[in-house]
């Protein structure tokens, strides 16, 4: 078998007979008439009145049968056949074909369409032209990539060679097409919020940190989609916005978390929790059943069915308490840190917010759902308002599913002088060595002070949920995940 280097010099010294023949390997134009799919569609107009036509696309195949020559040939809208034949065409066109193309080479060829004795719609050439010569060849159609390093690095490849996975990657461009959609339709509108921060806000992770050369000041990738810029934007007038963007996290990795990814987030003003649980139904409902056909999920072990009227509510406190033993709210921290260390749980850190998280964690990974979880301490939600029945609760809903938490959502805190209080249990976390503490943002304060109507915020749906719901890691369903540098 030919080594790699082999290969590629066979293929150099076809590019050199080309270029000796004063036919460009690489041509900036293409005279293609139609697009596979378009002339698969209009076929029998075409080989009823004999129109010619020119396609073009990549070969993916490619046999001799005697004087015949077949091809398939793929453009990203579909495949199909095209062949020559050595009487019907000039012969050193029909050589050259032969002796140059290899599979993976983009050309074009012009013909009519003809339909072979198999039923095959096919193009009968009669003139072709190269686009681009290729000097590596393609992974065996049969085999592909199997080293998972080797795949996300050819990514390229991985995709065109299974049909399956470039099927996923339409599907979740239908995901993002169809969330957005659903929100204009709402009446929100669209806006871009900063990726650069000086202080990380709505959310709690640890945060990547870069700096800023023309300023001389340190600045933070942003960890939610412009929260705390999307709620000035409810200030300054407008009433209902939405972010598609990215996230940055720089924390470990696993099946559903990266470090960059892809998030919804949107804000309504005069809505609460309750009203934004309904919207979030319905907007999962179409998403889903847009991107995917169905309602009805196996996934990680669960059987799951979105297509209840209402789906059911659960309380947090309550819940942990039924699982583990600990009322959250009440309990001491040595409490919690022995039932923690009793059920066998791995946390990071010690505070009381911390182990909080980690019992709640522990509960949720045998929930089906969907279902709502209501009511979070207010201890981790430095952003919700508090509930008037219990004010150590808060206006907080989190929709689980299939272990996992999704679609973060609150009653919005517009009380300044409550969310400056919060803020300062959150520094005191950080100066204690939370690094996943939410950072103070005394300017939103200030914002608070000049006033913000009462809203409703959330993130309603988000790649990780496109991930579980199609039965991959997060990493599988990106199309380009980040990579270390390969050793030279």
């Amino acid at each position: 078998m030919a080594s790699l280097e082999e290969l590629r010099d066979e293929r150099l010294k076809k590019k050199v007979v080309l270029e000796e023949r004063g036919i460009n390997p690489y041509p900036a134009i293409s005279t293609r008439t139609h697009t596979i799919a378009a002339f698969q569609a209009v076929f029998d107009e075409l080989a009823e009145f004999k129109k010619e036509v020119t396609i073009a696309g990549r070969i993916m195949s490619k046999r001799g049968q005697g004087a015949l020559t077949f091809c398939d040939i793929f453009d990203g809208t579909a495949k199909t056949q095209i062949f020559l034949k050595s009487d019907e065409m000039d012969a050193d066109a029909y050589a050259l074909f032969n002796d140059t193309t290899d599979i993976g080479d983009f050309v074009e060829a012009t013909g009519s369409a003809y339909l072979t004795k198999r039923g095959e719609q096919s193009v009968f050439v009669t003139e072709w032209n190269m686009l681009t010569k290729t000097l590596l060849p393609l992974p065996e159609k049969w085999h592909g990539i199997k080293d998972d390093d080797e795949r996300y690095r050819k990514r390229y490849l991985d995709i065109l060679m299974d049909d399956d996975l470039r099927e996923l990657f339409k599907k979740k461009s239908v995901f993002w097409a169809s969330a957005r959609e659903f929100m204009v339709r709402e009446g929100f509108m669209e806006i871009e919020t900063p990726t650069l921060e000086v202080t990380t806000g709505g959310a709690e992770a640890r945060p990547f940190k870069t700096h800023h050369n023309d300023f001389d000041m340190p600045l933070y990738m942003r960890i939610s989609v412009g929260e705390l810029w999307q709620k000035r934007a409810l200030a300054a007038g407008f009433p209902k916005v939405f972010e598609i963007g990215r996230v940055y996290r720089n924390e470990g990795s696993s099946p559903e978390h990266l470090q960059e990814f892809t998030n919804i987030e949107c804000y309504g003003a005069y809505m609460d929790y309750r009203s934004g649980m309904e919207m979030v139904e319905r907007m999962w409902k179409e998403v889903i059943q847009k991107t995917f056909g169905t309602l009805q999920f196996e996934t990680k072990g669960f059987s799951i069915d979105f297509s209840a009227n209402q789906w059911p509510t659960i309380e947090y406190v309550p819940y942990v308490l039924e699982h583990t033993g600990i009322n959250v709210l009440t309990a001491t921290d040595a409490e919690m840190e022995d039932a923690l260390k009793k059920l066998q749980v791995q946390y990071d850190g010690a505070t009381r917010e911390r182990m909080i998280d980690s019992l709640w964690k522990y509960c949720r990974k045998t929930i089906a759902g969907p279902v709502w979880l209501i009511h979070h301490p207010k201890i981790s939600s430095p952003l919700a308002k508090s509930c008037p029945d219990n004010p150590d609760t808060v206006e907080r809903c989190q929709l689980i599913v299939a272990g996992s938490e999704f679609a973060n959502s609150f009653s919005e805190l517009n009380d300044p002088i409550d969310q400056r209080e919060r803020f300062e249990q959150q520094q005191k976390l950080i100066e204690r060595g939370d690094d996943e503490a939410m950072m103070p943002d005394w300017e939103f304060v200030e914002m608070l002070e000049h006033g913000m109507p009462p809203a409703f915020g959330s993130a309603p749906v988000g790649e990780r949920l496109f991930a579980v719901l199609a039965g991959k890691s997060i990493r599988e369903t990106q199309l380009f995940p980040l990579l270390k540098p390969k050793n030279d």
